[in-house]
């Protein structure tokens, strides 16, 4: 059988990625012409082959033009499969067109765990748009453009391309999978400047359009005996990855972002090149299971040097942190191959073959796209979780929000102002059960020192706030690295704004609590003791002013002498006075704590409730948010780390 290089494969009007059903007439007229010379060319070497014109082909359900890519190649009719699922053409000399199979609904790989992971990455985002810059979350946001992108796409064809390096013979492999000659091999480098795609099956126009492959570097392979095992198979031919053209590069780094598996040919000579491990397999170990790693040229090495480069490539492999799929576990496929002589090249077909379907590559790819921009995230929404004083723990401690409001609370002066109360308390204790002598005296000196004394110079009220408000935002500083604390580095950033932005007129909010919570309203309570007190004060100052008043009269005679009753009444009143106020004293000490403790305790809790609301419920709320983005994180992660369990306070 003689092999004809293929010719352009168009887009497939029947392919529902191509509504419109277009039929490019130009490069259709093109390449038949170009299939015609090539097919007369091989007529003519085969006198058996009878010479026909060449009718336009059609569909065989509609009968109407149809197009899918002419390829001109020989076919024996003996070769034809039986009934088959399109309609088979006889064109340009044994050249077949096939029929598009039947639209399959979405595979069951894309169910489950990866849309859990895919659903999760998407919440992810969006509750991390306003927390993190856009270029953090870049790589998540492609990787659920491209699932999705892929997911609209067919799901019966898996797109695996050739990469490699200049000289390591891709398109020789490429041909050797088509079965031929497709993409121009020589020695002049670079030889494939652009990407070729060879579809073994109808229906890829759309893939083929998604990876920017235009319509004249589109392929079919050779239908021969084993073209079927490949069914399904999308083979895309790359630029060399190292290639001195800038242009050739890009290709080859756009591409491998969205095929579903690569197939890495490497050479004796540059199988351990830095820049293939350092660029590529090294960022993509996490892909092992959509990887192929082939040693080509295996043909050049004598003896058992092949064996040697082949465990000395796995060991590179190792190295770089790629799983290799043997003894049954998954991962990268390593083989060598000669595609020169063909040597391996069945054992790569029929890897390919069982790998294309299984139709998992794209859920594989994708999955592991995933992974991996799951570990680009991890230093933002894991790392730093188990550092700091709350290990294990993240968010604000018991501990954290009592210091918090001790600090408001002195800030307040809520101390200060339960001692005024309690020294008021007793003040209006001693004014109505003290002694009335007693009390004119201190009267006497505290106005006598008063004008003898200058008044000490008072603290400036605004020393005094500046003071107090220094203590705020220093106890609101330390609340927010508190909280802030094990966070990664954007959450904490996130809790400390938070926390800034709540004490915005917090010092103002306490100055105004101080004065219509601390001062007390109206006159202190008075215990059930107090009336009593006040009754034998009184009966002690009635006392002395009886005993006086006789005493007196008889002094100046309008009294009966007797000195002794009055006197008595005085000593009695005189002495009992300072008693009742002294007993008062001690009585009133418990009473007027509990009511500078009461003062203390509302300034305290209005001080709290004032910092609660400012500035710690929007560092709770930050910190929810935090903890609904991890667990989100979780989940696409696919594993429940020592982070996603630790609690937040």
């Amino acid at each position: 059988m003689t092999a004809v290089t293929a010719v352009t494969d168009h887009t497939d009007p029947a392919d529902p990625t191509d509504p419109a059903g277009r039929v490019h007439h130009k490069d259709r007229d093109r390449s038949r012409s170009a299939s015609d010379v090539d097919a007369s060319r091989a007529d003519a070497s085969r006198p058996d082959t009878p010479r026909a014109s060449h009718p336009e082909p059609t569909d065989g359900r509609s009968g109407r033009a149809w197009d899918d890519g002419l390829i001109a190649r020989r076919v024996e009719d003996a070769q034809r499969p039986p009934g088959g699922g399109g309609a088979d053409l006889d064109i340009s000399g044994g050249a077949r067109s096939y029929a598009p199979a039947p639209s399959t609904a979405l595979s069951p790989s894309y169910e489950g765990p990866l849309c859990t992971r895919l659903d999760a990455l998407r919440e992810l985002v969006g509750l991390s748009r306003t927390r993190l810059d856009s270029g953090t979350l870049a790589e998540a946001g492609r990787v659920l453009d491209e699932a999705a992108a892929r997911r609209r796409l067919s799901e019966r064809h898996t797109v695996v391309a050739i990469a490699g390096a200049t000289g390591s013979g891709k398109s020789t492999l490429f041909n050797a999978l088509a079965g031929v000659m497709i993409s121009e091999t020589g020695v002049r480098r670079p030889t494939t400047a652009a990407p070729i795609g060879c579809s073994w099956t109808d229906g890829a126009a759309g893939l083929l359009d998604r990876l920017g492959i235009p319509g004249r570097l589109r392929r079919r392979p050779l239908q021969g005996p084993g073209a079927d095992e490949l069914q399904g198979l999308v083979l895309i031919d790359l630029p060399d990855h190292d290639s001195a053209v800038g242009e050739h590069r890009e290709h080859v780094d756009r591409i491998l972002a969205l095929v579903d598996a690569v197939i890495w040919v490497v050479d004796p000579e540059k199988y351990a090149d830095a820049m293939l491990h350092e660029r590529y397999l090294r960022p993509m170990a996490g892909h092992a299971e959509v990887t192929f790693v082939v040693l080509n040229q295996i043909d050049r090495l004598p003896g058992d040097a092949a064996d040697q480069v082949l465990d000395d490539l796995r060991r590179l492999l190792d190295d770089d942190g790629v799983a290799l799929g043997e003894h049954g576990e998954p991962g990268a496929t390593v083989l060598a191959i000669s595609a020169l002589t063909g040597e391996g090249i069945a054992e790569l077909r029929e890897a390919l073959g069982q790998f294309t379907q299984e139709r998992g590559a794209a859920a594989r790819r994708i999955s592991a796209d995933v992974d991996a921009a799951a570990e680009r995230l991890r230093p933002v929404y894991v790392e730093g979780a188990h550092s700091g004083r709350n290990r294990g723990r993240i968010g604000l401690s018991e501990e954290a929000r009592e210091e918090f409001a001790d600090r408001l609370a002195d800030a307040v002066g809520a101390a200060a102002a339960g001692d005024a109360a309690e020294r008021a308390w007793r003040r209006h204790a001693g004014k109505a059960c003290g002694d009335p002598w007693f009390r004119l005296w201190r009267w006497y000196e505290a106005r006598r020192f008063s004008q003898g004394v200058p008044t000490p110079v008072a603290l400036a009220p605004v020393d005094e706030e500046v003071t107090a408000r220094q203590r705020v935002e220093h106890a609101v500083r330390t609340v927010a690295d508190e909280a802030a604390r094990g966070l990664p580095l954007p959450w904490g950033q996130a809790v400390r704004e938070a926390a800034v932005r709540g004490a915005e007129g917090l010092p103002e909010a306490l100055d105004e609590l101080a004065v219509t919570v601390g001062v007390p309203v109206g006159r202190p309570p008075r215990p059930g003791w107090w009336p009593v007190a006040v009754l034998a004060q009184a009966a002690m100052t009635l006392l002395q002013v009886v005993g006086g008043i006789w005493l007196v009269g008889q002094i100046i005679g309008l009294a009966t002498p007797n000195l002794g009753v009055p006197v008595l009444l005085m000593l009695a009143g005189i002495v009992g006075g300072p008693c009742v106020e002294w007993t008062s004293r001690m009585a009133a000490r418990g009473p007027a704590r509990r009511y500078g403790n009461d003062a203390e305790r509302r300034l305290r809790e209005a001080a709290a409730g004032c910092g609660r609301a400012r500035v710690l419920d929007p560092v709770a709320a930050e910190l929810l948010r935090y903890r609904e983005v991890r667990e989100q994180y979780v989940r696409v992660s696919g594993e429940l780390s020592g982070a996603a369990r630790s609690p937040i306070g």
